[in-house]
């Protein structure tokens, strides 16, 4: 092997001195020329200033120079082909090596034209014949040694070591028996260019290299199948050894590999029949991945889009929504898992299948019609932060696929929760496991979980608030990713707009760039239905009937299940207020504030359609509409929880549950939202002392 001298840097000398060029006394040029000799080339340098002095090159600086003593001047380090250690001469070879017999091992791939008349390699005595016996090379060719060649006859199975004596015009191998005694085993390969995915269907049939990444291991009842992806994409390479038995079982997930095989077309889609599959190591190793990592790296480039509306803050948020789009993009190009993990509701649903949208293309490109199955997930949580739950069950289910397929851990993407100190607890669990998360929210932000992170995009950070939904976001970041599904969810903004009453510029915005198509109560109508169906689909992702509410492909399903689910959630909601309305109670605070109080845990159905905080909305909804320009706040109480909604007053949830967190011992306060909507937790027997002081702090509030 040879590799650059470090103590020359490969010029094979060392510089002792320098002094000013004596031709050119520093300058650089030339300091006369004879125009009779020179040449048409150089009279062009020499009128347009280009021309140097020959002694210095340009430099202006003469060296004094001796060859290098590490490499004796020849620039570089040549290390022995067989036993690694310095070759001080010329060759490849170090004298002891030198001297050695050479024996040739054939890797299975190789045929006739790898073997040479009168080389020694290796064997395996396959079978006896009248006329002498059988011996294996590879797995693809045999050879025959002649009975008048042979002193003895050696048994079935064993190694032995043959001479080429003649390769026949038809293919047959004549070989001689030899038994070396001191002598060096070199490992024949065969040698073809790589072949890179994108190009594999160019050689059906024929033998190719391909050298990538093993992104999968699958084991099937028959072969056992490798995902490699290179720089260009992933293809399956499928190894025999027994049925359902692993083929290869020294190659792990994440290494580099040389695939020696033949490409063909299996139920439509394109596989390697593997001959050979070698992990690379060192040098070779890093050199496949560099290729890979720097194509990816460029392909992962976010598309530079114009935003759908106008807006200030989306300007100022777009680096860290351009580094999303990336990090996003990398690992779906380096076919790693991703999981959007998205708040249940219609802010929430809309900003992550923005994503999903933008994303299965990209997936399916890349490793085939079902590669999604594999590598992307999209989960909903019911709390509007990272549970417990929620990080278990990535957690178990990625370590599930490591062990089952050798996957690549996820990257888990947040949407619409993951801003707050609440989500702490699952994403310390997540790192320990090595799960990478990604936060995309409109919750206000309390700073604490971004070194955590490694990315989090949020219009609080760019002056912005809550108004700024993660639909919009997410929808934005998404056609960053994929601008080809514009036309396809442009429409989701406005929907989680109205989901999450978002009275911004931008809302306004987005409903106008859709008024052609969707008018303002058809879009609040999807994202009721969302939160309605949300609620049932529970943990499930709904891909099917969610794309149908928001009119995503092509069917003609859509106005009839969002008008049957708006029937079935008003009416739900309609029977909830009937039977909570006339237990609210109402107190005015000492700042004027309306507050509104209602116990959802004894006076509202449970475990049905709305859930607390839905209920609690839609009463303090009917309420605004009752006192209509009056500050408002409504609290939706339960044994140990608390849901706020306010309008008018000058409110910052996190900030009050960290002060109750502290004044109130023993009362266990958590939770957080936004600035003027959002939920407390606390333990049930400090309930009175909690909702008092809460109520304390709402009448001190600022209005208006």
């Amino acid at each position: 092997m040879t590799t650059e001298c470090k103590d020359c840097k490969g010029t094979g000398s060392i510089i002792l001195s320098e002094k000013e060029c004596p031709d050119c006394k520093g300058a650089g040029k030339p300091r006369s020329i004879s125009l009779d000799r020179i040449t048409e080339k150089d009279l062009g340098k020499l009128l347009g200033g280009e021309m140097k002095c020959p002694t210095c090159k340009g430099t202006g600086k003469a060296r004094v120079t001796e060859p290098c003593k590490t490499c004796e001047g020849r620039g570089k380090i040549v290390t022995c082909a067989m036993c690694g250690i310095e070759v001080t001469g010329k060759g490849d070879l170090c004298e002891i090596c030198a001297k050695k017999q050479f024996v040739h091992v054939l890797s299975s791939e190789c045929d006739t034209r790898e073997l040479e008349v009168g080389k020694t390699y290796e064997g395996k005595v396959q079978g006896h014949a009248n006329f002498g016996v059988f011996v294996d090379l590879n797995p693809q060719m045999r050879g025959l040694i002649h009975s008048s060649n042979l002193s003895f006859t050696p048994e079935i199975g064993d190694k032995i070591f043959v001479e080429v004596k003649n390769i026949a015009p038809n293919g047959n191998i004549e070989l001689l028996i030899r038994t070396p005694k001191d002598y060096q085993v070199i490992q024949v390969e065969k040698q073809l260019p790589r072949r890179k995915t994108i190009e594999l269907s160019k050689y059906l049939g024929k033998l190719i290299h391909l050298s990538g990444e093993v992104i999968q291991i699958k084991q099937t009842g028959g072969p056992t199948i490798f995902s490699i992806s290179d720089e260009d994409g992933a293809v399956q390479c499928a190894a025999f050894e027994k049925a359902g038995e692993r083929a290869y079982p020294e190659i792990k997930a994440e290494t580099i590999v040389k695939v020696i095989g033949e490409p063909s077309m299996r139920n439509g889609a394109l596989q390697v029949e593997i001959r050979s599959l070698k992990q690379l190591t060192g040098a070779d190793a890093a050199h496949i991945k560099e290729i890979i990592e720097s194509a990816i790296d460029m392909r992962a480039q976010p598309h530079d889009i114009q935003f759908l509306v106008k807006s200030d803050v989306l300007e100022k948020m777009r680096p860290k929504m351009k580094n999303a789009a990336k990090i996003i993009l990398k690992a779906a190009y380096k076919s790693r898992p991703i999981i959007i993990r998205h708040h249940a509701d219609a802010d929430g649903i809309t900003s992550a299948i923005a994503i999903e949208r933008a994303l299965l293309p990209i997936i399916r490109e890349l490793g085939g019609s079902e590669a999604d199955r594999h590598f992307f997930r999209r989960s909903p949580s019911k709390a509007p932060f990272y549970e417990i739950e929620d990080v278990t069950k990535d957690i178990t289910f990625a370590l599930e696929d490591q062990e089952r397929f050798s996957q690549k851990l996820p990257l888990v993407v947040l949407m619409d929760n993951g801003a707050t100190e609440e989500d702490m607890p699952a994403m310390k669990q997540a790192a320990i496991y090595g799960l990478d998360i990604m936060v995309i929210d409109h919750h206000h932000p309390d700073g604490t979980i971004d070194s955590m992170v490694l990315e989090h995009v949020n219009p609080a950070y760019a002056g912005g608030d809550y108004g700024i939904t993660t639909g919009m976001i997410g929808t934005e970041i998404a056609r960053m990713i994929n601008p080809d599904v514009t036309e396809e969810i442009k429409h989701l903004p406005a929907v989680s707009a109205m989901g999450d009453r978002s009275s911004a510029p931008e809302a306004d915005s987005y409903k106008a760039l859709v008024a052609d198509k969707y008018k303002i109560d058809e879009l609040k109508q999807m994202a009721l239905a969302i939160d309605y169906e949300a609620f049932w689909q529970r943990f499930n992702d709904g891909r099917g009937m969610m794309n149908d509410i928001l009119n995503i492909g092509s069917n003609g399903r859509h106005k009839q299940i969002v008008k049957l689910l708006n029937e079935q959630a008003n009416a739900a909601i309609a029977e909830q207020l009937e039977a909570s309305m006339p237990n609210v109670k109402t107190q005015k605070l000492p700042n004027g504030t309306i507050m509104n109080v209602i116990d959802v845990e004894n006076f509202a159905h449970k475990f049905t359609f709305p859930p607390p905080g839905k209920t609690s909305g839609e009463i303090h909804d009917r309420l605004c509409n009752q006192n209509i320009g009056q500050p408002l706040v409504t609290i939706g109480y339960g044994p140990d929880f608390a849901v706020l909604r306010s309008k008018g007053v000058k409110m910052n949830i996190p900030q009050m549950v960290r002060e109750l967190h502290s004044e109130i011992k023993g009362a266990g306060v958590s939770g957080g939202g936004h600035l003027v909507v959002g939920s407390i937790k606390f333990v049930e027997g400090m309930r009175k002392e909690v909702l008092e002081k809460l109520a304390e702090k709402i009448g001190a509030a600022g209005v208006g």
